[in-house]
């Protein structure tokens, strides 16, 4: 018989796969979330297995008002685990407090460590560390900066850390890197700034917002990876042809006359056969008009 955690990680593989933006997929997401809500789970198996945040992408991704209506109900719920959590320690460790008090310093470092240890157990990402505090002007107005691209869409985010918590972790990891505040450094926030305000490209700010991205890997991630879905296409698309040209070039070809140019009339050509396709698909032959450099190919 499976346990809990085991249970929840195997409905968590499902709810990943019908994850996607244009939330198609989703047909048994319902029923999923439904056989999710009967399960007896505690505040330790929403720790290690993190199915808080697969909910809520869900619910972001979804376009069903009752899939959505049940992910937020759930949410809602299990973020009461941490409340009770919470409570059960400050009032132990009241408790604590009154009887050892005649232990005069110790009774302090034991405090300070059970509040350490109390801070450290929030769920992981939903409740993220906060930030360095700094007075720098400029480091506070890229926050500022990097806060309201994260908002751009007005997009509500149940259960996740803030816009502004976020924005204060990735200024913190591109600040780490360079030390200062030189030009390195503004160019590092302002790609950030541009791809999360991209309104082509929302993935990438909801994969940010709901921890799939963290601010240490957005911070040092390429424009080639942050880039939006079309970008990426016209990339490959210009990737393939450079292939295509670079194998011509390295071929001399084969001077011809039986083949005749539709533009000057002239049979005066060059042609090569290039392997485009899968091995059992024939040669595409690309052909070079001598005279007037027209260009053209067939299969």
């Amino acid at each position: 018989m499976m346990s809990v955690e085991e249970e929840v990680l195997r409905i968590q593989k499902k709810l990943n796969k019908m994850t996607s933006s244009d939330g198609t997929g989703q047909e048994q997401a319902l029923d999923i979330l439904k056989e999710l809500q009967t399960l007896d789970i505690n505040l330790e198996v929403l720790t290690k297995t993190r199915i808080g945040m697969t909910v809520n992408a869900l619910r972001k991704s979804s376009k069903d008002d009752e899939v959505i209506s049940l992910a937020k109900t759930l949410i809602k719920n299990w973020k009461k685990f941490l409340s009770a959590s919470n409570s059960t320690k400050e009032s132990s460790n009241t408790s604590s407090s009154k009887v050892s008090k005649k232990e005069g310093r110790d009774d302090k470092k034991e405090s300070k460590e059970r509040d350490k240890e109390k801070d450290s157990r929030k769920l992981p990402n939903q409740f993220p560390p906060t930030s360095s505090t700094t007075t720098d002007a400029v480091r506070l107005k890229c926050r500022e900066m990097l806060a309201a691209a994260l908002t751009v869409d007005r997009e509500e985010f149940e259960g996740c850390a803030t816009a502004e918590e976020l924005a204060e972790e990735l200024e913190e990891a591109i600040f780490q890197e360079f030390k200062n505040t030189d030009m390195r450094y503004k160019n590092r926030i302002r790609s950030r700034i541009a791809n999360l305000k991209d309104a082509k490209n929302p993935n990438l700010r909801t994969n940010f917002r709901v921890g799939a991205i963290s601010a240490s890997r957005l911070a040092t991630m390429t424009a080639e990876e942050m880039a939006n879905d079309e970008i990426k296409q016209l990339r490959e698309k210009f990737k393939k042809e450079a292939i295509n040209d670079a194998q011509l070039a390295t071929v001399q070809g084969t001077k011809t006359d039986l083949l005749k140019c539709g533009k000057c009339k002239k049979r005066n050509c060059t042609y090569n056969q290039v392997q485009t396709r899968s091995a059992d698909e024939p040669m595409t032959t690309f052909v070079l008009c001598n005279e007037c450099g027209n260009r053209w190919k067939f299969c």
